[in-house]
């Protein structure tokens, strides 16, 4: 089944020229707001405009569960994905907390729950299939279902953009996903597991053994079936939540929405889009690094700087989030700040 991605729009250079010339007439040396500054002309160039609007973000969490946890590559049993959507209904998981606090607007999607979840306020049910398969021993899913993962994910963007939001975020919830993702990650750049496995959500040195072999012995399975492309290792290896976090980035870029990154899965499917569709990582902003090992190394193959490094590694979205303050802070600082001119104060020599 083929896929056609979409085109993605070209940010205003002119902008982000205007927006730099502007930095440099407010009333502080050149360059000492350091980040804050690049960020403030990047939003300038995304949104075509030399003093950005506010943010005004959504957060879309992505539930999905991974048969390969049958190979015990999990610190938790499978059915805690589901426990946790019920608590996100609840509103009281940490990603609700954060959403509250900085006014985002939040949406839970069931993509691949395995089990039969009852209608839950907040939660879209849009699940593809009940769970993925164990992809030790056959493709997690098939190019199909990867497609109408990465549908629902396009869709909720068109949700979110179309009830205001000028900032997207995805998160995601699904037992078994850091398996996934550096099954994904090893497929994508021709390395081994060695080069992406950590800890995920606690497992020990043990687990981090066998979390090595199992994608190993998936990649080598995957390989024989010839994927040839990205949307065919989502299928062989992936999960329902990464293919359609992938979606959400990518009608984001499509409708020339900034996206905000999260952490080690969400960058999976920041570098899954991208192979998709080059010109999207111009519409993508690094939130944080996460304590996930070779979070940083992802975050490089996406050419992305984070804004935070915390030593997070929860997910939901919960990094993106804790970023809010910090890009609210570079737009006002951006906007709001008397020029040298307008205070009537001397500018540098």
């Amino acid at each position: 089944m083929p896929f056609i991605a979409p085109s993605i729009p070209v940010p205003a250079a002119d902008m982000a020229a205007a927006a730099a010339a502007h930095q440099n007439q407010l009333t502080k040396p050149p360059g000492s707001l350091g980040q804050l500054e690049d960020v403030a002309i990047w939003l300038a160039a995304r949104q075509a405009r030399v003093l950005p609007l506010p943010m005004a973000a959504a957060i879309a969490v992505f539930a999905g569960d991974h048969g390969v946890t049958a190979q015990g590559v999990a610190a938790f049993p499978s059915s805690v994905t589901a426990e946790m959507v019920r608590n996100f209904a609840r509103g009281g998981a940490a990603i609700n907390v954060l959403a509250r606090t900085h006014g985002a607007r939040l949406t839970i999607v069931n993509v691949g729950v395995a089990s039969e979840l009852e209608t839950l306020d907040g939660v879209t049910n849009a699940r593809v299939r009940a769970g993925t398969a164990d992809f030790t021993q056959a493709p997690a899913m098939s190019r199909a279902e990867a497609i109408a993962a990465i549908e629902v994910g396009r869709a909720q963007a068109r949700a979110d953009m179309a009830a205001g939001a000028n900032l997207l975020i995805a998160g995601e919830m699904g037992i078994g996903n850091t398996t996934a993702t550096a099954a994904l990650l090893a497929a994508f750049t021709g390395t081994t597991a060695a080069d992406w496995v950590g800890a995920g959500a606690g497992v020990n040195a043990a687990g981090i053994e066998r979390k090595r072999a199992v994608i190993d012995q998936a990649l080598a399975r995957a390989a024989a079936n010839s994927p040839a492309d990205v949307i065919d290792w989502l299928a062989e290896v992936g999960g329902l939540e990464i293919a359609a976090m992938a979606g959400y980035y990518l009608e984001g870029a499509a409708q020339g929405v900034p996206v905000l990154i999260d952490g080690f899965i969400t960058t999976a499917a920041a570098i899954a889009t991208v192979r998709i569709a080059p010109a999207a990582r111009d519409w993508m902003l690094a939130s944080h690094c996460s304590a996930e090992r070779a979070h940083a190394r992802a975050l490089e193959e996406l050419g992305l700087k984070p804004l935070l490094a915390l030593g997070l590694r929860l997910g939901e979205g919960t990094g993106a989030a804790i970023a809010l303050p910090v890009i609210a802070s570079a737009i006002a600082l951006h906007t709001e700040m008397a020029t040298f001119a307008a205070a009537g104060v001397q500018g540098p020599v």
